[in-house]
């Protein structure tokens, strides 16, 4: 296979950002995630893929929930925000409110739009895992338009 035609391909299929929040046994994380779709409308499935070396990736593991925290046009400083782990404190995960969802996951409060969701399917079949969730329970805050890779300058797949 052409690795070059390949990356180039692959980088062209549009993605938005977004926040992935879990918790398990006391312990909460949030991580910045990309490769999200939705893949049914009855029941409302979402497929997102994420990486096995992460803590998220343990965490909706064991837990089999997790939430989506919409990015709207604008909010590349909280994506950027969870690239890395951060310890959440005082109802901050640094400089970032969330809130608890009724399933437990963390939900970025300044996110104007998101998810709740319980793990349907799991398969590792690469170095991310794809993670099928069925949306329990959706907030909206605000319309607002997706925060995009494009908008941000940054690449993530290929």
């Amino acid at each position: 296979m052409d690795e070059k035609a390949k990356k180039q391909s692959l980088l062209m299929i549009p993605y938005g950002l977004f926040v992935l929040g879990a918790a398990h046994g006391g312990t909460a994380t949030a991580a910045t995630v990309n490769w999200v779709t939705q893949a049914s409308f009855n029941p409302p499935l979402v497929v997102v893929g994420i990486k096995k070396d992460s803590g998220s990736h343990a965490m909706v593991k064991e837990s089999k929930k997790f939430a989506l925290s919409m990015l709207a046009s604008g909010q590349k400083g909280i994506a950027g925000a969870f690239f890395r782990h951060v310890e959440p404190k005082d109802g901050k995960f640094g400089d970032f409110a969330f809130e608890t969802g009724a399933n437990g996951a963390p939900i970025i409060s300044d996110a104007p739009a998101s998810v709740e969701c319980d793990v349907v399917g799991f398969y590792e079949l690469g170095d991310h895992s794809v993670v099928v969730g069925k949306v329990t329970e959706a907030h909206v805050k605000r319309d607002a338009d997706a925060l995009t890779m494009k908008e941000t300058g940054w690449n993530y797949g290929g």
